[in-house]
């Protein structure tokens, strides 16, 4: 690639091979796990490999990778994950979750009964903490990480449920922002589907994880302290995603250099299903309220 790529540059957004060439003009990157690092069922081992080759770039500090995950559980839990799928350790540094995030704003708001929706899998976001659970009726606030059957539900179902909490003025924590996420060849709702339904009813929604810019704010101080440095400036940070949404709205709002990976949960979109290679982009990424930097089929190197 003959010329630098530098955040929101105005103009046709390159399509890459992979971030070879892009890679080596930064010290952190930002890394997007479910649809980038894996589908829900299986790693890409070629992500797991790009990672691993930005890892060991040679430089002046340490090429860092920190995985930023909507998932509503801990980076912990999330690293149990990505071992079971094949995701290699060596691909990353550090994880950094939006239940990460969730659990700082519960602990904040532990003396007021909390109602949680959401499924049984889910439960390790409360593990360690001192909080005071209530029902439905008495809840000053409801975390919501997820359907709780989300294999046949849609948001929709929740309308009943959510208008009690609208009508008290029941503040949802939304701890995942994602409204669906890639699960094998299909796309799954989540916790973002039924708060972007909770706030069209005129409802409240506190929001973790991305595209919010306090998650990039942590995952860059994680990074900063595994070398017990002074956090990078934002132009040696790049962020690879493959939610326009989350990720490259994320990305545009914290002021970083995004690459946006087409086979993720836009495939359908750009018609990239079943093995069919990435043609012109620039049409759908007009119609897009953000745009990426550069947009790579799959993330490789």
């Amino acid at each position: 690639m003959a010329e630098p790529i530098v955040a929101h540059e105005p103009g046709p957004v390159p399509v890459l091979d992979g971030i070879g060439a892009l890679a080596p003009r930064f010290d952190l990157i930002l890394c997007d796990v479910w649809g980038v690092l894996h589908d829900g069922v299986r790693a890409h081992p070629a992500a797991g490999e790009a990672l691993t080759r930005f890892r060991a770039l040679p430089g002046e500090r340490p090429r860092r990778v920190v995985l930023v995950s909507n998932a509503p559980r801990p980076g912990s839990a999330v690293q149990v994950l990505l071992d079971a799928f094949g995701v290699p350790r060596s691909a990353y540094d550090a994880i950094v979750t939006s239940g990460d995030l969730t659990r700082t704003l519960m602990a904040e708001r532990a003396d007021a009964p909390m109602h949680h929706l959401g499924p049984d899998r889910d439960l390790p976001i409360f593990e360690g903490l001192d909080l005071r659970r209530g029902g439905p009726d008495d809840a000053a606030h409801v975390v919501v990480t997820g359907l709780l059957d989300d294999e046949t539900e849609t948001a929709e179902d929740y309308r009943a449920r959510l208008e009690p909490w609208r009508a008290r003025g029941v503040p949802i924590i939304c701890a995942n922002p994602d409204l669906v996420v890639e699960r094998g060849a299909r796309l799954i709702p989540c916790a973002g589907a039924i708060a972007s339904l909770y706030e069209s009813m005129g409802g409240t929604v506190i929001y973790a994880g991305k595209p919010h810019v306090p998650v990039y704010e942590a995952a860059v101080a994680a990074a900063a302290a595994l070398d017990g440095s002074a956090p990078l400036p934002r132009d040696r940070v790049m962020a690879v995603g493959d939610a326009i949404r989350t990720d490259i709205a994320g990305a545009r709002a914290y002021g970083i250099v995004s690459v946006l990976v087409a086979r993720g949960i836009h495939a359908a979109e750009l018609g990239v299903e079943a093995g069919a290679k990435l043609g012109d982009v620039a049409g759908w990424l007009a119609a897009q309220p953000v745009h990426p930097d550069a947009v790579v089929d799959v993330l490789r190197w």
